[in-house]
């Protein structure tokens, strides 16, 4: 696979104008009632902070690309990113993450209860633009669409539980496939699969099949959640997130889990525990040998490696999919971010 094959001003050029379509019809379901400073100025706080608009433009994308209109896409689009947006401040929470997008978190902006309550809201608005859908693309399709996201929101709810439940067990008995497994539900449904099943419903009406997106999907989505496990090790200009928030959380990235597995008995020993404490009691002294021991053991260059691995696999599944289309920007831009996920600095 040619790694050098990525078109990075396209992909930067159709993320910010469809990212802006997105966020401008975001704004309109966006409510302006009381009680105000309590709930819906939080709800719009995170959705103006920016962010890649990934999956937002992933859905337009693949819509126009199999056969739609951008204004077909653009309700399906503004649900993602408020579901999305609504996930993020429960999952900062569950995480106790202090920073989100360069800014304090919303739980560290206004206490837990009032933030939890936000993003049940948010998730509850998500809904709307998915209601819009009918009139728009009919009840048949819009009907498919709430069917998909049903289905992603399980998968999202698994894959965050068994995240959330390997950190309070403190296992340290996991593999890569663990992991991957993990990652399929927690990331891949919500940032690639079910953005690209909902644009092709969008714009093929049944034309073209649905289960290939899974797994590109699955390919692109762990490389770019493998990416993301690098990037907070190393965070670079615009990450936004907490530098090392993953091991202050005690996550079991593919990092870690390899340095478990290639570790000596008493170093094991030694991380889990360090993964055993509470957050707060994991010191700088801490992360830093942890951060020595996943160099020492090689886990970062096998993280790297699984996700060039992964991402070439998503080119391949991408252009076995599309064989015979028809050129077109929006496959252009698709096809980049196959490849854009390992350059990506944030």
């Amino acid at each position: 696979m040619d790694f050098a094959d990525v078109d990075e001003p396209l992909v930067r050029d159709v993320l910010s104008e469809y990212g802006e379509l997105t966020r401008r019809s975001m704004q309109t379901y966006l409510p302006k009632d009381e009680p105000r400073s309590y709930l819906y100025e939080l709800i719009a706080d995170y959705p103006r902070r920016g962010g890649k608009m990934l999956r937002s433009s992933l859905c337009i994308a693949m819509a126009r690309a199999t056969g739609a209109e951008v204004e077909d896409a653009i309700a399906s689009a503004a649900s993602i990113e408020l579901l999305h947006n609504a996930l993020l401040v429960h999952d900062d929470i569950e995480d106790a993450s202090t920073e989100r997008r360069g800014t304090p978190t919303l739980h560290a902006l206004h206490g837990i209860p009032l933030a939890l309550n936000a993003g049940d809201a948010m998730g509850l608005l998500c809904l709307l633009p998915l209601k819009d859908n009918m009139r728009r693309l009919g009840l048949g399709t819009a009907l498919s669409i709430f069917e998909e996201t049903e289905r992603m929101a399980w998968e999202s709810a698994e894959g965050q539980a068994l995240e959330l439940g390997w950190r309070r067990d403190n296992r340290t008995d996991l593999d890569d496939e663990d992991y991957l497994r993990m990652a399929l539900q927690k990331t891949c449904w919500l940032l690639a699969i079910y953005p690209m099943r909902v644009g092709c419903l969008i714009g093929a009406r049944g034309r073209m099949p649905l289960d290939p997106l899974i797994r590109l999907g699955f390919f692109f989505g762990a490389a770019f959640q493998i990416q993301d496990d690098l990037l907070n090790l190393a965070p670079g200009l615009g990450y936004g997130k907490e530098a090392d928030g993953d091991l202050l959380e005690g996550k079991r990235t593919l990092m870690i889990i390899h340095a478990l597995q290639h570790a000596s008995a008493s170093e094991r020993r030694k991380l889990s525990a360090f993964l055993g404490r509470k957050r707060l009691a994991r010191s700088n002294s801490h992360i830093a040998w942890v951060r020595a021991l996943i160099e020492r053991t090689g886990s970062v260059e096998h993280a790297r490696t699984v996700a060039y691995a992964l991402a070439g696999s998503a080119l391949y599944e991408f252009d076995k999919y599309f064989a015979g289309a028809r050129q077109c920007r929006d496959l252009r831009f698709m096809r980049s971010l196959m490849v854009w996920v390992l350059r990506r600095s944030h």
